[in-house]
């Protein structure tokens, strides 16, 4: 990261002042939502990560991807690749699932929480970080081709040449009115959703972009009234 960026993140979003990062606040979450010492599945692995190092602190993960990668990452206890949209997994056979940035990938929401409740145990926990649907950057990336984004989100972010290439989204399950009707149809009871605003990693680009990201997350921030326009949603879902 350049010079100008890490100084403008540490200026304005100072954490030794108290701020909380969009990572920090879904590891706090998964932290109170999930006892430890259990199973967890973490839906969506990929390469080792700090997300599947911090369940690793919490209890056993067992990683599940579509990409082959997953059988690289070194904070899982088992991994497995996902071929079609069936978990290749036991039934109640994970005290809680997780997932980070995985569910705007699901082109089938209904079975995508189906195979969720199917594999928890009763009183399991299924608790993910997901982009908002009518937030900027999802509004942005729905209106563009993949190719764009492949040249673009990394850049966007000021993310390395090694980093992974984008996956293809459909943005199915990325409203909160679509998390309770999916989750509802699924037989999971909705406990938790709230939705936040973070430093505005896609401003990076450019100083003047990261000025306008950075005025509307000061905005959508100022009041609950603009809750439903801020970046990403955090929710809790729990089998009963």
């Amino acid at each position: 990261m350049s010079v100008w960026r890490q100084r403008w993140l540490e200026r304005f979003y100072d954490r030794s002042k108290g701020f909380v990062d969009g990572t920090a606040e879904f590891h706090a979450l998964v932290h109170h939502a999930i006892p430890p010492g259990g199973r967890i599945l973490e839906i969506g692995a990929g390469l080792t990560n700090e997300t599947s190092i911090f369940l690793a602190s919490r209890g056993e993960v067992w990683g599940l991807d579509p990409d082959p990668d997953v059988m690289t990452n070194t904070a899982l206890a088992r991994a497995f690749v996902l071929e079609g949209r069936e978990f290749p997994l036991e039934d109640a056979s994970f005290d809680a699932a997780v997932s980070n940035y995985v569910v705007e990938h699901v082109d089938d929401p209904e079975m995508h929480f189906r195979e969720v409740r199917r594999v928890l145990r009763p009183g399991g926990a299924y608790v993910f970080r997901a982009p908002n649907r009518w937030h900027y950057v999802a509004i942005i990336s729905s209106m563009t081709p993949h190719a764009v984004h492949k040249l673009v989100a990394n850049r966007a972010r000021a993310l390395g040449p090694d980093a992974h290439d984008p996956y293809p989204t459909h943005y199915r399950l990325n409203t909160r009115g679509r998390v309770r009707r999916f989750a509802e149809k699924a037989g999971l009871h909705l406990e938790e959703l709230r939705m936040i605003e973070k430093e505005p990693m896609y401003g990076l680009m450019a100083r003047p972009l990261f000025l306008a990201f950075m005025a509307y997350e000061r905005v959508v921030n100022s009041s609950p009234a603009f809750e439903g326009l801020r970046a990403n949603l955090l929710v809790v879902l729990r089998r009963g």
